[in-house]
C-alpha cells in the first residue's frame, strides 16, 4: 500500500467535537538516512523555506578563509536566524555587517514589519526605525554576502541562483542531503533568495548529520558544530520573544536545535545522547499541509514526538506548557475546547515505542 502524501497530525475541539484537522507529514530520521517514525510520507518533496538556514551557512563557516572574521558565537546565530526584528537583533547584525565591511543597503532581503509586536508597534508609532536589518532573514544575507566576498564573486547579483554564492551553497546543501543540487526543486523564497525542495527524510538526515558530523572531514565537521553551539547558545537570536524555535532550545539547554520554516515546515536536530547515553543524533522535520500560519500544529507535532523520545523533563514540559497539549479559550477566557495530536499520531507513536 502506498504511503498517504499527509496524514491527520494535529486537531482541535470544540466541545465534544473535533472542529479542525492539520494534516501533514513528519519523518525522523538518524545521520545515515536511517527512517526511524513517519506518518505521511518520508519522500515527499517539498521546501525547506527557512528551516535550511542552518544548512545555508555550512559553505561560509568551513572555508578557511572565513576565519578571518573570527564569527562569534552570536553572529552564527543570527546567520542561521528568522529572527523576530528586535533592537538586540538588530545590534548583533550592525557589528557583523561592521566587520564584513557591508552595509543594509547591499542587503535584498527586502523590508517587512518586524515580528516581534512590541517592536512593530515602537515602529507603527515612530519610536524605531524600519530597515532591512529588521528582516528575518538579514543574517542568512549578510552571510550569503560574506561568502560572495570570500568567492571574489559578484555582490550585486549574490542572490543569482548562477552566482558562485548559489552555487556553492547548493553544492554544500547536496552533500548533506546526500541528495544532489542538480535534482533540487528550486524555487525563490519570500527574502528573494534561491529556494530548494528536497525529499523529507533527506532534510531529517542532514539535521542529524549537522548535529553528528563524525562520518564528514574535519573541516566540515568544526563548522557544523560551530553551527549547533551557536544555536544552542543563542536561542533568543536565532527567533526571538513567544518563539517555539528559541522556547524549545532554552527549555532543553543543549539537546537540541530548532528552526521553524514557512509554510509548515520545522526542523529539529536531536543531539548525540541526549535521549541517552550513546543515542545517536535525530533529525525530525515536519510539514503541515495547510501552511499552518499561526504555528499552532507545529510545536503539537514536536513536542508529541519529543515526549515519546523521552527527552522531556517535567520542568522541560512546564516550560513548553503552552506548545504542548493545552485547552482553547474564547475572547472571555471561557475554555472551549483544546488543541493537541491528533489520534492518528498517537496511536503511531504509540506503535512505534513498542516496535523499538
Amino acid at each position: 500500500m502506498l504511503a498517504k502524501t499527509y496524514e491527520p497530525l494535529v486537531e482541535l475541539t470544540r466541545g465534544a467535537i473535533v472542529e479542525s484537522i492539520h494534516f501533514g507529514s513528519v519523518v525522523v530520521c538518524d545521520n545515515a538516512g536511517k527512517v526511524h517514525f513517519q506518518m505521511g510520507d518520508p519522500d515527499l518533496v517539498t521546501y525547506l523555506r527557512s528551516t535550511a538556514k542552518p544548512l545555508q551557512v555550512l559553505a561560509l563557516l568551513e572555508n578557511p578563509a572565513s576565519e578571518q572574521y573570527h564569527f562569534s558565537n552570536p553572529e552564527i546565530a543570527i546567520m542561521c536566524a528568522s529572527h523576530s526584528g528586535t533592537n538586540e537583533h538588530v545590534t548583533v547584525l550592525q557589528g557583523l555587517q561592521k566587520k564584513l565591511g557591508i552595509s543594509e543597503k547591499d542587503l535584498q532581503c527586502g523590508i517587512h514589519l518586524p515580528f516581534d509586536r512590541v517592536t512593530a508597534n515602537h515602529i507603527i508609532r515612530g519610536e524605531e526605525e524600519l530597515s532591512s536589518l529588521r528582516h528575518n532573514c538579514s543574517g542568512k544575507h549578510s552571510g550569503m554576502l560574506a561568502l560572495a566576498t570570500l568567492l571574489s564573486a559578484p555582490k550585486e547579483t549574490y542572490l543569482d541562483l548562477d552566482n558562485p554564492t548559489q552555487q556553492l551553497i547548493l553544492k554544500t546543501c547536496g552533500e548533506m542531503f546526500d541528495f544532489p543540487a542538480g535534482q533540487f526543486e528550486m524555487g525563490v523564497d519570500g527574502c528573494s533568495a534561491p529556494v530548494f525542495a528536497v525529499p523529507m527524510r533527506n532534510a531529517a538526515r542532514a539535521y542529524a548529520l549537522l548535529c553528528q558530523p563524525k562520518s564528514l572531514s574535519s573541516q566540515r565537521a568544526a563548522a557544523c558544530h560551530k553551527i549547533t553551539h551557536a544555536m544552542m547558545a543563542y536561542p533568543y537570536l536565532v527567533a526571538g520573544p513567544e518563539r517555539f524555535d528559541t522556547d524549545i532550545m532554552k527549555a532543553t539547554s543543549g539537546k537540541l536545535i530548532a528552526k521553524t520554516g514557512a509554510e509548515g515546515y520545522f526542523g529539529v536536530g536531536i543531539m548525540p545522547d541526549a535521549l541517552q547515553p550513546g543515542s545517536p543524533a535525530l533529525g525530525i522535520m515536519v510539514k503541515i499541509s495547510d501552511g499552518d500560519l499561526k504555528e499552532r500544529a507545529r510545536p503539537v507535532v514536536i513536542m508529541s514526538i519529543l515526549h515519546h523520545f523521552g527527552l522531556l523533563s517535567s520542568d522541560m514540559e512546564q516550560q513548553l506548557q503552552v506548545y504542548d497539549r493545552h485547552p482553547i479559550a474564547n475572547w472571555r477566557d471561557i475554555p472551549i475546547g483544546e488543541i493537541r495530536p491528533s489520534t492518528q499520531l498517537v496511536e503511531s507513536l504509540r506503535a512505534w515505542k513498542i516496535k523499538r
